[in-house]
């Protein structure tokens, strides 16, 4: 005889799986995250004073005082106790969120499909890392590009235009070969949620075919990022030579003002180039999260 009270309750949970995204179970802890966020803010405002900080010790101590490095000590202490104390608290919460999301979003795929399931666990973990790992390092670049070229538009405006225009065409590069990523991190996520069923199957002819084709799809992933980077690469280089040139053409030849100037366009160069591999992989995750959602 039919448990049918059983049978509501399962019919209900799955309904209300259903009605869930990665938004919304977002939402759900939308304070704890502002928290976090806030947190992270914090961190890196602080991060790009030590710096300045630094600047105030050697002063002080070149005129016989110690306040200046124990201000920069105390800037360290509060650095760490910011940052031990939101990793501490993050990790929990995220932890919450991927069994949440693992359990809600596995309660979509019918019936004993296993290696879908395994596969999605995975994807799921991937979101995960990128808000609790990927996110916090994203936002303190990009507070150190925006602190950067302000000092750059300080120094010289026409080397700030032209870093601009470098940044501009960067990310041009990127935004064209975007659909082309997301196919290829599609097919890969295909061929990745077969995994547990070939693994099962015992058959080696398959699970070489299988191999092979996801290598075949990671290797075409990186020989696009290969082309990303090298055309990106050769953009900032084009930056950092004409900065040289645009500088000492407008009559900036003190050897300390350029030798500060090319250090800061050094950096927000390292900045530039590392923005778009957060594109790439919030491009991957775009693909995940529709994957996710998918009934």
């Amino acid at each position: 005889m039919f448990d049918k009270e059983r049978i509501w309750k399962g019919i209900r949970k799955r309904l209300d799986a259903e009605r869930v995204t990665l938004r919304s179970v977002l939402l759900e802890f939308k304070w704890k995250l502002s928290l976090v966020f806030f947190l992270i803010l914090v961190e890196s405002a602080i991060e790009l004073l030590i710096p300045l900080f630094i600047g105030f010790a050697i002063d002080s101590a070149i005129n016989g005082s110690y306040m200046g490095a124990l201000q920069l000590g105390a800037l360290g202490v509060l650095i760490i106790l910011i940052g031990g104390g939101r990793r501490f608290f993050d990790s929990r919460i995220y932890a919450k969120i991927y069994r949440r999301l693992g359990n809600t979003m596995l309660l979509k795929i019918d019936g004993n499909r296993s290696s879908i399931k395994t596969a999605r666990l995975g994807m799921i973990n991937e979101i995960v890392e990128f808000l609790e790992n990927s996110l916090p390092m994203l936002v303190s670049t990009i507070i150190g590009m925006v602190g950067v070229v302000i000092i750059i538009a300080s120094l010289n405006l026409n080397v700030f235009y032209i870093g601009l225009a470098a940044t501009f065409l960067v990310f041009l590069i990127y935004f064209l070969t975007s659909n082309r990523t997301t196919d290829l991190n599609s097919a890969y996520n295909n061929e990745f949620e077969k995994q547990v069923d070939v693994i099962t199957t015992n058959d080696g002819t398959l699970l070489a075919s299988h191999l092979k084709n996801m290598m075949k799809w990671n290797i075409k992933l990186s020989d696009l990022e290969v082309f990303n980077f090298s055309m990106s690469w050769l953009v900032l280089m084009a930056f950092l030579v004409l900065s040289i040139v645009f500088s000492v053409s407008t009559g900036n030849v003190a050897y300390g003002a350029l030798f500060s100037l090319i250090i800061y366009v050094f950096q927000y160069i390292e900045s530039v180039i590392a923005l778009p591999m957060f594109y790439q992989n919030w491009l991957r995750l775009k693909e995940i999260k529709g994957r996710l959602e998918k009934l």
